[in-house]
């Protein structure tokens, strides 16, 4: 989308639902490997040489596993090792005999499939550090040994580890990164630290009082009237309704192009509908996050004002129809009808009364 929709996703009549997150998915699915053993390799009932034999893998054979345990050492063609693993098909089998054709460290221990919702495990052969803050450039306050088990508070955006840019706070000056941790029973979507409650207007006057401040006062700062700023928010929000506004604050389906930006505290994958010149569709995308409401309209504002596409909008702030229709020209939403929608709603609602001059 050009310009602001590269923030926005318009949420005319569309509601945006939460959708699982994957980048950070708890597990990537069975393990597979290859029997090497001209004799065969074979499958028990523990992972122990003491343990009932089940049946038999031949040379060459591709098995699925579940899950790694610790066992008896055996000397196998491959390595040597006290690894077992659970085979999908049931029982267990040395891993000194397997060839992995994925990689192995990301078999779960089996331990690790029994962790309640809400808890991580450690993804790492070796203790994973607990920091004083979600960077490493804090001090080592303590580690989590391998396959350990935690239960994370909330998350930070922070810095990018392996890829990953989220950090879990555990305690009180606790953290770890999200980049070693996988959650077994599913990763839920857990707040962002210093995030305020979820919440939603108990009535539509209830949401005018709650955003007609806001509004204002990124009309004094930005000078976005806030007669358009309010009408996008109704529109968008569905008056501070919809899973997104709730949940994260967001009134303006701002979105993340890498990071949060200046203002937002991080990045929530969610569920929403897009619509380009001949199509609309579904898809997943990150939607930034907020601690306060009035987060979210700051950063509407701030993102109006800065970019170039919204230039001849913003000469016209004395203006609210004119500067709806600009915002349309320069390509903030793809519907032909996206301005005469603002403007009804400022009209039906009376928003204009709200508009206030800007900071000089």
């Amino acid at each position: 989308m050009a310009g602001l929709r590269r923030f926005v996703a318009i949420a005319l009549g569309v509601v945006l639902l939460p959708a699982p997150s994957s980048a950070f998915a708890a597990a990537s699915g069975p393990g597979r490997a290859v029997v090497q053993s001209k004799v065969g390799l074979n499958v028990r009932s523990g992972p122990w040489l003491r343990d009932r034999v089940l049946s038999r893998l031949g040379q060459h054979k591709t098995v699925s596993i579940s899950c790694r345990v610790r066992g008896q050492e055996i000397v196998g063609s491959v390595r040597r090792t006290t690894t077992w693993v659970r085979l999908t098909t049931g029982g267990y089998a040395s891993d000194a005999f397997l060839s992995w054709s994925t990689r192995r460290a990301s078999a779960p221990t089996c331990a690790a499939l029994s962790v309640p919702a809400g808890t991580a495990v450690v993804n790492l052969s070796f203790p994973l550090n607990v920091r004083s803050g979600p960077a490493t450039s804090h001090a080592i306050v303590g580690s989590v040994g391998s396959g350990a088990a935690v239960r994370p508070i909330c998350r930070v955006w922070s810095q990018n580890i392996s890829g990953d840019p989220v950090w879990y706070q555990l305690g009180v000056r606790r953290f770890v990164t999200a980049a070693f941790l996988r959650w077994p029973a599913g990763e839920p979507r857990l707040p962002w630290c210093g995030a305020a409650a979820p919440s939603a207007p108990s009535s539509n006057k209830a949401f005018l009082a709650a955003v007609i401040g806001p509004a204002q006062a990124s009309a004094r700062t930005w000078k976005v009237p806030a007669s358009v700023t309010i009408a996008q928010a109704i529109l968008e929000s569905g008056w501070g309704r919809s899973p997104l506004a709730v949940t994260e604050h967001n009134y303006f389906g701002m979105k993340c192009f890498g990071d949060p930006g200046p203002i937002a505290l991080g990045c929530s994958t969610y569920a929403t509908r897009e619509c380009s010149a001949s199509r609309c569709y579904s898809t997943r995308d990150a939607f930034r996050s907020y601690r306060l409401v009035s987060d979210s309209f700051a950063d509407h504002g701030r993102a109006l004002a800065r970019l170039p596409y919204y230039k001849t909008a913003m000469k016209y702030a004395a203006s609210p129809d004119r500067f709806a229709l600009e915002l349309q020209r320069a390509g903030y939403a793809t519907s032909p009808a996206y301005a005469a929608h603002l403007v009804g709603v400022m009209k039906d609602f009376s928003l204009y009364r709200y508009d206030v001059a800007p900071q000089r």
